[in-house]
């Protein structure tokens, strides 16, 4: 078990060390709000792309107008235009009269007349801004509305960026009185006609159900937040969709009417009857008008006067109650952890098995494009999902990846050259290189099993000589003679496998394994060829030696074929390429075999296998059946005549 364990880590090491990292990397990005305004943009794009909604018959906003401003020649309204308007509303008996209108001072002429009329209303709710902000100093509500508790509240909460996707449903003044918010107010009033009240679920979480619906307070960090004030009892506005995707138009989302068509009487007489209706302005003039997931423009229907915002809350409270309409949820922290690191796990895993870069890049783009989909259809279904923190970490594990792929590919380029330096040809070495990920393992080449020719060669009388000369231009002379047999077996794509004293091996078909009958064959053949040229160059130096004073000298070749394993052997500290096997040990016997066996200059002897695959290539003669030292079993073998 242990052994699979270690060998799922060599493979997945990649993926197991940076896709946690990079996870926790951008958890980390994310605490300190680099992601913020990213996922406020993304949480709007997804309220653009959303299907239009139907209107909300159970509003009507009476929107006072440019227009409307102009007929009455007066801003503020005067009190006696405003008790003419509240009187021909409730007229129409509707469920609840919002009036988002400040009116802590009285507007004469009608000052009186408007006490008498909200004393007699006690479904008008008035407004009151009861902390100071960015948006304005507090502002008190009027005096007979307070006095009737018909006050509620008016603040609205910007964000960072200027936008507004959070509403109170609740705030408490500086003595500690609580008010509802101006939507909130009046979606109660309307729920109580159908027998809906609040409920507390939760007080220490303040956790509330409102018929079908269950409210929770948001959370300083909740969805794209971070470390957001979330004083009072504040909610997510799930605003309705109002803006068509395709044809780049707002829709109307409430019945809106004008106050001259109030005032008019160009109304329905029913139009309002259980309805919940706002009064409120809607003229640009009166700087009343808040920007929204929507857009920036009033054409875009991202511009919303605060009448309107008002409405989208109580619209809002109103379908989650009767409607099961999703509200906007929140996975907690230790999900959103999980989805980056889910994310950042895919991202490593594209960048670990695709080795193209065009592949790498397909795989993560249609991974962005699947995981855009699904927290697009989570916000359909109420849930605000974090998109851009797994976004980059599935964008970063898979650079990552990618980049550690090539550190890594660097790493064994180095170790391959080398444990190959000066021992291959650059043909050798490119092959190796091509099928490295067949033959690395540890930083080492793993032994494999496969059929190989060994060629060993010593010198014949070396002690002798080596007695005769002083160690200086021996170890020149030496130098000379492997200089010259190393060229040979590169030359004819032989391996270099050790020096021993002033012996050669050489392997044909490592490390790259020859699989076919044919390859196997081409290997002795070039193994016989390389020894033949050996003794060919052997004469040349001979020649040179004896011009120079030197000694001349005679060698002897053995080589077998059969099957070895190659690979790696040593420590961490000295580590080297080498064959072993009893094909190693057969060319290593038939070097030294019988000495007083002539073969001129260059005497080859050939194991029965090497015969086999060089027959009808070179001159050869049949030895016979000899028994090699530390075998039991006679083999029989051959010499390549005529190459010395």
């Amino acid at each position: 078990m242990w052994k699979k364990i270690q060998q799922n880590w060599e493979e997945w090491r990649g993926v197991i060390l940076i896709a946690p990292s990079m996870a926790l990397a951008v958890i980390g990005l994310r605490m300190i709000g680099v992601f913020q305004l990213l996922e406020w943009a993304a949480l709007d794009q997804f309220f653009r792309w959303r299907p239009i909604e139907p209107m909300d018959e159970r509003i009507v906003i009476v929107g006072i107008t440019e227009s409307d401003i102009q007929q009455m020649q007066k801003w503020p309204l005067s009190d006696r235009v405003l008790t003419q308007l509240i009187e021909k509303i409730q007229s129409q008996n509707p469920r609840a009269i919002g009036l988002d209108l400040y009116r802590d001072l009285p507007v004469e002429p009608g000052y009186q007349q408007f006490v008498e009329v909200a004393r007699n209303t006690p479904n008008l709710i008035g407004i009151a801004k009861i902390e100071g902000d960015r948006l304005g100093e507090s502002v008190a509500s009027s005096p007979v509305l307070e006095e009737l508790n018909q006050v509620s509240a008016a603040d609205l909460i910007l964000d960072g960026d200027g936008k507004i996707r959070r509403m109170l449903l609740s705030v408490r003044d500086s003595g500690g009185k609580t008010f509802y918010g101006l939507g909130t107010r009046l979606a109660l009033d309307y729920l109580q006609d159908e027998g809906v009240e609040l409920q507390m679920l939760d007080a220490h979480r303040g956790k509330v159900g409102l018929g079908k619906a269950v409210f929770s307070p948001l959370q300083p960090n909740d969805g794209g937040y971070v470390n957001a004030d979330t004083g009072g009892y504040q909610i997510m506005l799930n605003f309705r969709s109002r803006f068509c995707f395709l044809s780049q138009q707002p829709c109307q989302l409430f019945e809106t009417v004008t106050l001259s068509d109030v005032l008019n009487d160009r109304l329905s007489p029913d139009l309002m009857r259980d309805r919940i209706v706002l009064i409120g302005g809607k003229a640009a003039s009166l700087n009343d008008r808040f920007i929204t997931p929507f857009g920036y423009s009033f054409q875009e229907g991202g511009i919303r006067s605060g009448v309107e915002i008002h409405a989208d809350l109580a619209s809002h409270i109103i379908s989650a109650a009767l409607d099961d309409r999703p509200q906007i949820q929140f996975w907690s922290e230790l999900e959103e952890g999980l989805w980056i690191g889910f994310w950042s796990t895919w991202g490593a895993i594209l960048g670990w098995i695709f080795l193209r870069i065009r592949w790498k890049m397909i795989g993560v783009f249609f991974c962005s494009f699947g995981l855009t989909l699904i927290t697009y259809g989570a916000f359909l279904l109420g849930w605000w999902l974090p998109v851009f923190p797994p976004l980059v970490a599935l964008f970063g594990a898979a650079i990552s990846i990618t980049a550690y792929i090539g550190l890594l590919e660097r790493h064994n380029r180095q170790t391959i050259m080398h444990l190959f330096e000066r021992h291959v040809t650059p043909k050798i070495a490119q092959a190796v290189w091509r099928d490295r990920h067949q033959l690395l393992n540890e930083g080492k080449l793993t032994g494999r099993k496969l059929t190989a020719t060994v060629l060993f060669t010593d010198l014949q009388g070396f002690t002798t000589i080596s007695e005769s000369i002083d160690p200086e231009t021996l170890m020149v002379w030496l130098n000379q003679y492997m200089n010259a047999m190393v060229n040979i077996v590169l030359n004819h794509d032989g391996v270099v496998d050790k020096f021993i004293g002033d012996a050669v091996m050489a392997v044909f078909g490592v490390p790259i394994p020859s699989t076919t009958t044919e390859a196997i064959a081409q290997d002795a053949q070039l193994a016989v060829q390389c020894a033949v040229e050996m003794g060919k160059t052997l004469r040349s130096l001979n020649r040179a030696w004896k011009a120079s004073g030197l000694p001349t000298v005679a060698m002897r070749v053995g080589i077998a074929t059969g099957e070895v394993v190659a690979g790696s052997l040593g420590s961490d500290q000295r580590m080297n390429y080498t064959t072993i096997g009893d094909s190693v040990n057969v060319a290593a016997r038939l070097e030294s075999y019988d000495k007083t066996l002539d073969g001129g200059l260059c005497r080859i002897l050939i194991s029965e296998e090497t015969y086999e695959k060089i027959k009808g290539q070179f001159p050869t003669q049949a030895i016979g059946s000899v028994s090699l030292k530390g075998r039991t079993a006679p083999v029989k073998i051959y010499q390549v005549i005529g190459s010395g």
